[in-house]
């Protein structure tokens, strides 16, 4: 058998395969945080919780609606990115003059709100959500059985990513997005409703993380606390790709969850720490992020 570093290759192969799935996840968040911050500057501490709120909508739907994985996994999103547009016009919109400290603690109390009320409802043990029939099952890759359902998630990450960054990057209307957050009176002149591309930026950022959870809900336990346990991660990927950076939010995310599986397979003790390690030595080299602009 193929050794590398006294590591099987087929064990290698594996777990760079199972951290390019994992990265997926972290991409899809992040991009959904790069979004909200990149465009309109608000860290959005409520983030992992709307992931979790795409999850049990899923669930919730599956179990008194007789909502099918392929229903929500549009019907979610849709909804939870229009609890969004709520939240900005009702609440973020009041404070957007301030500080975004203000903003920053808003979302956090949002999250704990969300967190508790489906805590006090449900209690903190997950739940178990089915994966569709028409991805069960798995098949062979020569080192590794890869189940299709993981597949389904990595292509399905890496398909929104890059529609989304082509939205924004690459077509007259992410051209709009960013002319309004430089100069949203002069984009104003020109006759666009700024302020309604602003709430359905938010949205998108939303909707975004309630697509990765219903994307998570047949892999983890759906549980109130799903989203707190990995919104630290995500954000520390934010930071490492750089603030607002759509492209680098996407390509660490990826590039975290390889180095986090391959040190999964040299140094175990590590792999909770290391991209929280990476996020450090990045700061220290280039305060900025590897993708973000210097103030």
């Amino acid at each position: 058998m193929t050794m590398i570093f006294g590591i099987p290759l087929m064990v290698l192969f594996g777990q760079l395969m199972l951290g390019l799935i994992n990265g997926a996840f972290y991409a899809l968040l992040s991009l959904g945080l790069a979004v909200i911050f990149g465009l309109l500057r608000i860290i959005n501490f409520a983030h992992g919780a709307q992931y979790m709120l795409g999850a049990f909508a899923a669930l919730l739907g599956a179990q008194y609606l007789g909502l099918n994985y392929w229903a929500a996994l549009i019907l979610v999103p849709l909804v939870v990115g229009a609890l969004g547009i709520v939240v900005e016009r009702l609440l973020l919109r009041r404070i957007q003059h301030l500080d975004h400290l203000y903003g920053l603690l808003l979302t956090f109390g949002l999250a704990l709100i969300f967190e508790g009320t489906l805590v006090n409802l449900f209690g903190v043990s997950g739940s178990s959500y089915p994966i569709p029939e028409a991805l069960s099952g798995g098949f062979k890759l020569g080192f590794m059985f890869l189940p299709t359902y993981r597949a389904w998630v990595l292509v399905a990450a890496l398909v929104v990513c890059f529609a989304v960054w082509f939205l924004i990057e690459r077509t007259r209307l992410g051209a709009y997005l960013r002319a309004g957050t430089e100069n949203p009176e002069l984009v104003q002149a020109f006759g666009i409703n700024v302020p309604l591309m602003v709430s359905l930026t938010y949205g998108l950022g939303v909707a975004l993380a309630a697509f990765a959870g219903v994307l998570a809900a047949p892999l983890y336990p759906v549980s109130p606390t799903m989203g707190s346990n990995l919104l630290i991660v995500v954000f520390a990927v934010v930071v490492i790709g750089g603030m607002g950076s759509i492209l680098g939010a996407i390509l660490t995310g990826l590039a975290m969850g390889v180095i986090e599986g391959l040190t999964k397979v040299f140094y175990p003790e590590a792999a909770n720490t290391v991209i929280f390690v990476v996020m450090v030595m990045v700061l220290m080299l280039r305060p900025a992020g590897l993708f973000g602009k210097e103030a």
